[in-house]
């Protein structure tokens, strides 16, 4: 009872400071004629070419007769412009006239100066920081995400190896219910990359969306001409986007630039999207051995790909999965192996 005090009023604390930042507490909306009620409003109205006003009260969570008020007072002001629905003649469809959109524009510039200026002390990391907060804010209360396809890719920066261990142990867990030996090799995997990362020979890529980390992959030399896919992982609400087969993609233009002639990778037979990623780069399973670990009794797999310098890449249409950073690869001669595909 005592954390739940303490977390409602950690809540209530937030409240007061992002309502008074942000200037609701205002007799007037951004120094317009309109309450934050109204201006919500009409935002909702300027997003559509013509919606019901059953429409904005669900979307709003807005008591009914309180939004009739709302729309009456519009529609007295010549903001807004009713029509029969054509689907059903007992409907109206609601838009906004020339002068509700006048009205709205300096609402929505204001709007934006407000956020700029609530973001303009911050570092640009800082902003991102704030971003991903608000973006996990609005996801625990049951926000639909914000479905953005746009992604990039740049090298791993102090920090991120931290990240790839933390993110590995958390889904691991949670998807596969794998224990914590699962999270301790994977943090001496990455301890492993940084100590002896050589930026000639081995690789690590982060892929950032929004400013938020949700993918990785590492390349890391292990002889002259062989080297070792490690640390493959994509978050759970960036899949589908193609991130797990641009990372691999990605491993095999630098491996080779670098000049390797094979990489070698470990995973296990339950990973069946990473797999498929695999498969679509043209790796294949060479071995396969029942291991347990990690609480579960599980197949072993050995992928390797033989590369031919200035051969053409095979992009991947499947979704990106975590998959583990390796066992150390078996030296013994391979033998073939089936894939198992569910």
């Amino acid at each position: 009872m005592e954390d739940l005090d303490r977390r409602i009023a950690a809540v209530r604390r937030f409240n007061r400071i992002y309502t008074q930042r942000i200037g609701v507490l205002d007799e007037s909306y951004l120094d317009t004629s309109f309450s934050l009620a109204e201006s919500r409003v009409l935002y909702e109205l300027s997003r559509h070419g013509g919606v019901t006003a059953t429409a904005i009260a669900a979307g709003l969570a807005l008591d009914p007769g309180y939004l009739s008020r709302i729309l009456r007072g519009f529609h007295r002001r010549g903001l807004i412009e009713r029509r029969r629905a054509a689907t059903d003649r007992r409907q109206s469809m609601l838009s906004l006239t020339e002068a509700g959109r006048a009205a709205f524009a300096p609402l929505d510039n204001g709007a934006r100066q407000a956020i700029a200026g609530l973001l303009a002390p911050m570092s640009p990391p800082g902003q991102a920081r704030l971003v991903a907060a608000m973006r996990e804010i609005a996801t625990l209360l049951g926000a639909e995400p914000p479905r953005s396809q746009a992604y990039l890719l740049r090298p791993h920066r102090p920090g991120d190896l931290g990240w790839i261990v933390s993110r590995h142990g958390a889904l691991y867990a949670e998807e596969y219910g794998w224990d914590a030996r699962f999270e301790a090799m994977v943090a001496e995997t990455a301890a492993a990359i940084l100590r002896g990362f050589d930026e000639r020979r081995d690789a690590c890529w982060i892929a950032e969306q929004d400013g938020r980390n949700v993918g990785s992959v590492a390349l890391v030399g292990h002889t002259e001409t062989e080297s070792r896919l490690r640390v493959l992982l994509v978050e759970p609400e960036a899949r589908g986007l193609g991130i797990g087969a641009r990372l691999v993609e990605e491993c095999l233009r630098f491996a080779r630039r670098v000049g390797y002639t094979r990489i070698m990778l470990t995973t296990y037979s339950v990973l069946t999207a990473a797999r498929r990623i695999y498969a679509a780069a043209g790796f294949r399973c060479v071995e396969q051995h029942p291991e347990s670990n990690f609480g579960h009794d599980l197949v072993g797999e050995t992928w390797e790909l033989a590369l031919q310098p200035g051969a053409g890449l095979t992009t991947a249409g499947a979704a990106g999965s975590a998959t583990p950073p390796g066992r150390p690869a078996r030296p013994s001669r391979p033998k073939s192996c089936a894939m198992r595909q569910r």
